[in-house]
């Protein structure tokens, strides 16, 4: 389409005296363009300046669409000899502003279009400048590695651009700041000081092609110090220095800086490379909320040294840096980019509406609040463009004069100039409001009186390590009266008070989760909540506290994903990770949150011991499938893919049943098929044996191993066949034989509960097909009895219950029910894996079915919630108030008294039945 028949916008109001010239300007101007060039010219000596020069080429231009101008502008700059640059580069720069100027004002462009037009010219002329000087010095022989007749070299240095051409928001009158680096490892050592003064002189002599204002104008402002340390270091650096100097010293602001950060001309490829090196040091793996203290001291200093303190005033108010400005969205967004983007890669966007549309999705910013920012942004923008339009000047600041605002107010296609200043006035005050509650929401509520004892517990809290810090203390005492009054309005409030303080002893640093809970007060309820139940779970929580994390990523109270989800989900986040230990280490990360996630659940009573049971066991599973294949593809590097038909892991016990409680570990056996391979084929190949031996060792190290992280799981391998002394990991064809031929009863009681949970599926259904038939064909009942009769009288002797929590020994308890429920499914010949149904396997009577299944669904219950609270089972006078109440709802109590006698008597109606099923032998 044509520039004409796109034309949407009322024809702005010019001043006569400059119509007849602008429109001189343009010889053969067709008419519906008459109004709007007249306008322009009248409004802004610069656009008539740029008429008067680019006439000719602009009445050829507005007979088409801007679109094709602009892509012949490019095209011209593209074909010009290297010597002729700096001439065709100015020229380029007047077109462009000209038709964005005008296509802006017409309407036919959005202000994406026009930053876009900007940014892309921008990105060009650099491009062009890098090229023709770093061939220059390689044509002078001094460029190590580059021939005298190099047609067009990089030389390994790349331009990064930052800011609003990083972002593709250049202004109408912006400079570019850039950092321009080179790759060290294109050279050889030897010559590196060589090539580094080489480069640096290029760059010199590229930002002075596009600064200098010549007879021909200047292309753009050009900026280079915003690299590391710019007052000692050179325009030009090697970016293994830069690197480390970000690592070592890099500041809030700088991270925030690389939010827009972009390879846009020179060596791309080595440029990007660099930029995803450089990504951790932006983008935290945990939430940053420390970066709003950090963000809002920056804004505070940038009013300071502006002298932007005052109230919101109109005349020469800087629309960039001012109060409600474009700076304010900017800071606003970037900083919740940097709180949540190490998490999630979707906030990684360097477009400020881009990055207010993404994080609105993912609930970080209300939508009802992006959508207001965004508008505002888009007008503050617009009113800068018109601002920089007028003169070519880099001006942020609204008029003086009231002459001066009603020239901006015909500029803008608005006649009133009343009604301008109020709607400037009413965005800029709303921004403001929005962006100081995210930045400095000030004390919900004044420091309640303190009692003399409670007093001193607070003021010990300053000499513990999460406080010694002065930033860690500035935030704390923000967070304090809050914090206080919440403790108050507690239940328990002297017992929450000296939970906390135990919780805050325990911490080893306190920024970040000050800043979180400064951010989030809501989670103080939750922490209050979690440590005045159960202070060994608060104790983990002060030695971990980056899993709260979870809590405010979005979904933490969302449905259960499931199984299948959670391993996609893990799948997805390791791919992108490049080393062995991250994986490992960011399985545990992520592990950690989910495992918190269902302690909290079922901790605030949102999902029940049944509920709890099978998501840990859901967890379990898919950090077994999502990691057994990442351990397989390591081990491989070194000794080949897996021999034959591959391997499985068998989850056994607890798992097998899927029915985990928060401190479970895990029963596995590994069993392969090396299906007459006899020898691995990788460069260090291994027997088929020795290799599955090596292979599985590796994968419980990968679950075992303490890391930065943590540890995943203990793992117990004694199901495994011969137990202790048999190999780690058991050939297919040795695994049937042994349980055809050699295994014992209590082999076949584990084989009910046995479920492949990672490896090769088509193994797996081979190993469901033979333990349905072996459950079928060893289920003689005289063995079963006598046999499980006398493991109860073992387990009964080495273990004893031997306190009234002790949920899982002793008779007619836990450990009793599950066995006897596995013999009884052996004896059925039935493949279900649960308690309660194997149970009902038996065909037992209704009051034998009930006792059992009373017993094992109490025994659970109190099993389940203890494990959340304690490590072992103590005495009711060491558990908390509020852990004691917990047990209590768990177990459907109303009392500890009548939870000791529920649980003794449920327990022994249970013993009886299993006595007459079972009976354990007389002692000799």
């Amino acid at each position: 389409m044509t520039f004409a028949s796109r034309m949407t916008r009322s024809p702005i109001p010019y001043d006569l005296e400059r119509s007849k010239d602008a429109l001189a300007c343009v010889p053969e101007l067709a008419p519906e363009f008459a109004d709007l060039v007249a306008g322009a010219g009248g409004c802004s000596p610069y656009l008539l300046h740029l008429m008067t020069r680019e006439g000719d080429w602009l009445a050829e231009a507005l007979a088409g669409s801007p679109e094709d101008a602009l892509a012949k502008v490019f095209e011209d700059v593209r074909a010009t000899a290297p010597d002729e640059l700096g001439v065709a580069l100015r020229v380029a720069k007047r077109r462009v502003a000209l038709l964005a100027g005008l296509a802006d004002l017409a309407g036919v462009w959005q202000l994406e279009d026009v930053t876009g037009a900007l940014t892309d010219l921008a990105d060009l002329a650099v491009d062009r400048a890098i090229k023709a000087e770093v061939t220059r010095e390689a044509k002078r022989g001094k460029l190590p590695g580059y021939a005298r007749d190099t047609e067009e070299a990089t030389g390994g240095l790349v331009a990064l651009a930052m800011g609003k051409m990083g972002a593709g928001e250049l202004n109408y009158s912006s400079d570019i700041d850039l950092i321009c680096l080179f790759d060290e490892s294109q050279y050889d050592p030897d010559l590196y000081f060589d090539a580094r003064t080489s480069l640096i002189r290029a760059t010199k002599r590229m930002s002075a092609l596009l600064n200098d204002n010549t007879a021909e104008g200047y292309v753009f402002r050009t900026d280079l110090r915003l690299r590391p340390d710019p007052s000692s270091t050179p325009v030009c650096m090697a970016m293994d220095p830069a690197e480390r100097y970000y690592e070592s010293l890099g500041r809030t602001w700088e991270r925030a800086a690389h939010i827009k950060a972009r390879a846009a001309a020179g060596d791309i490829e080595a440029g990007e490379a660099y930029l995803k090196r450089l990504s951790p040091f932006v983008w935290r793996k945990h939430l940053d909320f420390a970066a709003i203290q950090d963000a809002h001291d920056i804004r505070l200093k940038i009013r300071a040294h502006n002298g932007f303190t005052g109230e919101i005033s109109l005349p020469e108010h800087n629309m960039k840096l001012g109060r409600g400005g474009i700076r304010e969205i900017e800071f606003f967004t970037q900083t919740r980019q940097l709180i949540a983007g190490g998490r999630d890669k979707s906030l990684r966007v360097r477009s400020t509406v881009d990055g207010l549309a993404a994080l609105a999705e993912k609930g970080w910013v209300e939508p009802e609040t992006a959508e207001v920012l965004t508008d505002h942004y888009k007008a503050h923008r617009e009113v800068e463009h018109r601002l920089q339009m007028i003169a070519d000047a880099q001006t942020h600041c609204l008029p003086k004069t009231e002459e001066d605002f009603e020239r901006l107010a015909n500029f803008m296609g608005e006649g009133d100039v009343t009604k301008l200043k109020a709607d400037i006035k009413a965005r800029l005050e709303e921004v403001h409001h929005l962006t100081e509650g995210f930045f400095a929401p000030g004390l919900s509520v004044p420091e309640p009186e303190l009692p003399e004892e409670t007093r001193k517990i607070v003021e010990g809290w300053y000499a513990y390590p999460a406080l010694r810090s002065a930033r860690a203390n500035e935030i704390f005492k923000r967070l304090k009266p809050d914090l206080l009054a919440r403790i108050q309005k507690s239940a328990r409030a002297d017992e929450a008070l000296r939970q906390f303080d135990g919780f805050l002893k325990g911490l080893p640093a306190g920024v970040q989760l000050f800043s979180l809970f400064e951010a989030n007060p809501q989670l103080i309820d939750l922490i209050l909540d979690i440590v005045g139940t159960s202070s060994d779970l608060a104790s983990y929580l002060s030695r971990n506290s980056s899993v709260f994390d979870a809590v405010i990523g979005g979904s933490f109270f969302s449905d259960w994903p499931g199984k299948e989800a959670l391993t996609k989900a893990l799948t997805a986040q390791l791919a992108p990770l490049a080393d062995y230990e991250s994986r490992l280490d960011e399985t545990r990360r992520w592990a950690k949150e989910w495992h918190f996630r269902i302690g909290v659940h079922h901790l605030r009573g949102l999902i029940d011991a049944d509920q709890a049971g099978a998501q840990y066991a859901d967890l379990a599973d898919a950090v077994l499938a999502a990691l057994w294949p990442v351990v397989c593809e390591n081990f491989a590097e070194k000794h080949g893919p897996l021999p034959g038909r591959g391997a499985i892991v068998l989850g056994m016990g607890s798992l097998g049943a899927k029915r985990l409680h928060y401190r479970s570990d895990l029963d596995l056996i590994v069993i392969y098929d090396a299906d007459g391979t006899e020898e691995s084929t990788g460069r260090r190949p291994l027997m088929a044996r020795a290799y599955y031996a090596r292979l599985t060792q590796a994968f419980v190290t990968a679950l075992t191993v303490p890391m930065a992280e943590g540890r995943l799981y203990e793992v117990d391998m004694r199901l495994r066949p011969s137990g202790k002394a048999g190999p780690v990991a058991t050939s297919w064809a040795a695994y049937q034989s042994y349980q055809e031929t050699e295994a014992w009863v209590w082999e076949y009681l584990a084989l009910t509960r046995a479920r492949p949970v990672a490896g090769s599926a088509e193994l797996a259904a081979d190993f469901d097909a033979f333990r349905k038939r072996v459950l079928v064909e060893k289920g003689d009942k005289a063995r079963v009895i006598k046999e499980t009769g006398e493991m109860r009288a073992r387990i009964k002797a080495a273990t004893p219950a031997n306190s009234p929590y002790e949920a899982k020994l002793g008779q007619g308890r836990l450990q009793d029910v599950e066995l006897t429920a596995q013999a009884i499914a052996l004896m059925a010949g039935f493949d279900g894996r649960g308690v309660n149904a194997q149970i009902a396997s038996g065909d037992l009577p209704a009051s034998d079915t009930g006792a059992l299944v009373n017993s094992g669904d109490l025994m659970w219950r109190l099993q389940a919630a203890s494990r959340l609270l304690m490590e072992q089972p103590v005495g009711a006078d060491e558990i908390e108030q509020g852990g004691r109440e917990f047990l209590l709802r768990e177990t459907g109590c109303s009392s500890v008294a009548d939870m000791e006698e529920t649980v003794a008597k449920v327990a022994d109606q249970a013993r009886v039945v299993i006595d007459r099923l079972f009976p354990v032998p007389e002692q000799d």
